[in-house]
């Protein structure tokens, strides 16, 4: 059984490094969308699959932290037992 602090270090880690690299990225689509905006249709198109997938992301990632959110209390329920009221 390992100490609950090291996990609860892991856990806030891993969030960090889930949603450090989605805040820096989220800078990339509205400058794609500025540079392919002139292009008439094919820049309308490129726009709403960058939208799509900024979509897609955000699902994964939260889906992401809500394992990383269901890890950690599985942790604290065995550290603190059953009284835990989580």
């Amino acid at each position: 059984m390992s100490d609950y602090s090291d996990v609860q270090r892991a856990v806030r880690g891993g969030k960090h490094r889930i949603w450090i690299p989605w805040l820096c990225a989220s800078v990339i689509p509205p400058i794609a969308g500025r540079a392919v905006d002139g292009l008439g249709v094919v820049g309308m198109v490129i726009q709403e699959v960058v939208i799509l997938a900024w979509i897609a992301l955000m699902m994964v990632l939260i889906r992401m932290t809500g394992a990383l959110n269901r890890k950690a209390a599985a942790a604290r329920r065995e550290v603190l037992g059953d009284d835990y009221p989580g």
